[in-house]
Order: C-alpha cells, then sequence, then structure tokens
C-alpha cells in the first residue's frame, strides 16, 4: 500500500507569455524549482493556477508536461473540477492515462448541485480515476461551492476512493478539526488551504499538510519539517517571517506570487489571466521588504 500523502503538495502557478500563450519553458522550470525547494508533491491546475481560465487543450497539456518533467520525482495530483461533470471525467481519465498519482476537484462551481448530484460527481469521477486517491477540494470565494463538514464526512464514506480533504473554507482551522472528527474513519489525511496564513495551526490541528502556491515553497517546506522535528518554536519563528509577503499575496492577488518567483529566477513574466490589480512602487518596495525577512529562511537560492 503507497504511504500517505503528507508535507507541503505545493500548487503550481500557471506562467503565461506576453501575449497570455503558456510558457511551457517556465513551467518545466517550476516543476524542476519545487522539486529542489523542497516540496512532498505537486498540485495543478487548481485555483492558483488560475484552472478556470485555461480551456481544457491548454488543462491537458499542462498536465502532461508537469507529469513528464517531474518524472516521479514527487507524486502529482491533477485538479479535474469542472462545471460539467463530463468534462470532469475526461480529465480525470487523461490525467489517469498520464501518470499522475491522484486527482483533485472541486464539486461543481457554477451551478451548485444538490447533496446528490455532488455525490453522483465524485463518484463518476472516483470512476474515471480508476484507483488512483481523489481529493475533495472545498473551498469558497469567487470560484467554490462550499460544502459542509458533515456532507464531506458522507462523501468519503460512500466512496473509498476519497481519500483526501483540501479544507480552506472559513474558518479553516476549525473546519479541519471538524472534517477530521466526523470522516477521519474514511480519510487518510486533511490538508490545509488558504495560502497557508494559517501554516502552524492546521498542522498541530492534525492536518496532514498544506496545498498552497508555490511561491514560498521553501519557506513552508522548513515550517513543516520544523514542526516534524518537535521544534514548534522554531517553527513559528519561521512562519512569521512569511506572513508580510503572505499579506501582500492575500491582498493583491496573483501577480505578488508571480513576481516572487520572477524574482527567484523562475517565471519570465508576470502575465495573469485574471485582472489583479498591477503592482505600483509602493507594493514593489513593500515587497522588497517582505522577502527580505523570507529570504533568511529559504533553503534554495535563485533558481536559474
Amino acid at each position: 500500500m503507497a504511504q500517505p500523502w503528507h508535507g507541503i503538495y505545493t500548487i503550481l502557478l500557471t506562467p503565461f507569455h506576453n501575449d497570455r500563450s503558456l510558457d511551457e519553458a517556465s513551467l518545466r522550470d517550476e516543476v524542476d524549482f519545487v522539486i529542489a525547494a523542497g516540496a512532498h508533491g505537486i498540485v495543478t491546475p487548481v485555483n492558483t493556477s488560475e484552472f478556470s481560465l485555461l480551456d481544457d487543450d491548454e488543462r491537458r497539456r499542462l498536465t502532461e508536461i508537469v507529469i513528464e518533467q517531474a518524472r516521479g520525482r514527487v507524486p502529482v495530483v491533477i485538479g479535474t473540477a469542472a462545471a460539467a461533470v463530463g468534462t470532469a471525467v475526461r480529465l480525470t481519465r487523461h490525467a489517469r492515462e498520464h501518470g499522475a498519482t491522484g486527482v483533485i476537484a472541486m464539486p461543481p462551481y457554477v451551478i451548485p448541485l444538490g447533496p446528490d448530484g455532488v455525490l453522483d460527481y465524485y463518484r463518476q469521477i472516483a470512476d474515471a480515476a480508476d484507483g488512483l486517491p481523489v481529493v475533495v477540494q472545498n473551498v469558497g470565494g469567487q470560484v467554490g461551492a462550499p460544502l459542509r463538514p458533515e456532507a464531506i464526512a458522507k462523501i468519503a464514506e460512500a466512496i473509498p476512493q476519497v481519500l483526501y480533504v483540501k479544507e480552506e473554507t472559513l474558518p479553516s482551522t476549525h473546519r479541519i478539526s471538524e472534517v477530521l472528527r466526523l470522516g477521519g474513519d474514511h480519510l487518510s489525511g486533511v490538508f490545509g488551504g488558504s495560502g497557508g496564513r494559517c501554516l502552524v495551526d492546521e498542522l498541530q490541528r492534525g492536518a496532514c499538510g498544506l496545498m498552497s502556491g508555490c511561491h514560498l515553497v521553501d519557506a513552508q517546506v522548513k515550517v513543516f519539517e520544523l514542526l516534524e522535528k518537535g521544534d514548534e518554536a522554531g517553527a513559528r519563528e519561521a512562519f512569521v517571517r512569511q506572513l508580510p509577503a503572505q499579506t501582500i499575496w492575500g491582498l493583491l492577488g496573483i501577480r505578488v506570487a508571480k513576481e516572487i518567483l520572477r524574482r527567484r529566477g523562475v517565471f519570465r513574466a508576470t502575465v495573469s489571466r485574471r485582472p489583479d490589480t498591477d503592482l505600483d512602487e509602493y507594493d514593489l518596495r513593500e515587497l522588497d521588504h517582505a522577502m527580505a525577512l523570507v529570504q533568511q529562511d529559504l533553503v534554495t537560492g535563485v533558481v536559474a
């Protein structure tokens, strides 16, 4: 039996050229960067990857590149959420056929389904995954149809392949505790999310790891590994040094994460398909100070 997933399952951002087409070279560099940084697994494409602004062909191409570039060095979990069940099923089959380790999906997010419809959605994804673990991503916000902990527990009980949850509805810390209480007998683990802004609290409550954007992946790996060693004080100190950068990201969006990856030599451009705010000179100066704090804990340098 495969070892349960745990650790920092980092989410790739999707790199684009200036014409907004997929930058495949930067995507390959990103895969190598996160593995060198100590990521325990890779997740893509999901919300932080701008998945809803990719067409189905782009999602398939991204899947193929990431799995190929990872070369089995870490598990790769592919996002297959879709507004239509049939699309989610086809993307899941494609992920399995190309060597994904597992799949992750939110419930349908354009027209929310009732409980029976959501259960059928995940059952069909599990059938298409054909033995691969399935992760329920539970998120609200701009793109999401959040589930109550009781509903997640029923899905995990009814569908044995649903082994993991990414819980990021608010308050995520309390929700993680509740999902573990209600569904823990049927789950192999619950991951935190929310950009890693509650990383220590979530892990202390029993989360098996974190799924968050990869721009600070090595700093997050350090927090996780310090806690694994029992050094809570060291983990909290390292965590606090990430918070200014996390705050700027939470305020201004994807472009901040892409700017960090550009500074670290991973991305060639910070182009996003989301209508996020452009960074001005004050934002960039604040990011300078924030990243100087993070730099104290980075375990890898700039990737050429």
